[in-house]
């Protein structure tokens, strides 16, 4: 997974790439908080569900699919517009998107419920932040930060640049 510091920046990039005024500040937060929200399936391993499985890690909470209801439920509850299911859905997306480039785990359930295949991208230059907060604050989160500053945070200012100049 990107570290919680990064998927964030994903939904900001983007919408961008969308009209002025068609997402409220609180649909953009809501946006960035959908971006992290995949990495709740965590919790399972306290109910030992494992990694590998349906609900484990990486598995149904970063398919498509779960994109797809989560976004609807919220667009819904929201009573917002296609353009705003749009952004939740690419905001949800992002996760599992930019999990498949990092370089380790067990890969990603895109199309589960239906197959619980796990996939990676086959180029994958984000490296795995360590689980745990005090973890993430060594030398090991430091070089995890650098390859999210290089892959993620650097495209996605060149997604805002572009964004902009596009208005």
């Amino acid at each position: 997974m990107a570290s919680i510091i990064t998927h964030p920046i994903v939904p900001l990039a983007i919408s961008r790439l969308f009209p002025d005024g068609s997402l409220s500040p609180g649909v953009m937060l809501l946006g960035m908080i959908c971006s992290v929200v995949p990495d709740l399936d965590v919790i399972g391993f306290a109910f030992g569900i494992r990694y590998g499985d349906l609900f484990g890690h990486r598995g149904f909470s970063h398919s498509i699919s779960f994109a797809l209801v989560v976004a609807g439920l919220l667009t819904w509850i929201a009573q917002g517009s296609l353009l705003v299911f749009l952004f939740l859905f690419l905001s949800i997306l992002s996760h599992p998107l930019l999990d498949a480039f990092t370089n380790g785990g067990l890969g990603i359930a895109f199309f589960s419920p239906f197959s619980n295949s796990r996939w990676f991208f086959p180029w994958r230059p984000l490296e795995v932040p360590p689980i745990g907060v005090q973890a993430f604050f060594s030398l090991r989160g430091l070089v995890v930060l650098k390859s999210e500053l290089i892959w993620v945070w650097l495209p996605c200012a060149a997604l805002i640049w572009l964004g902009r100049l596009l208005r």
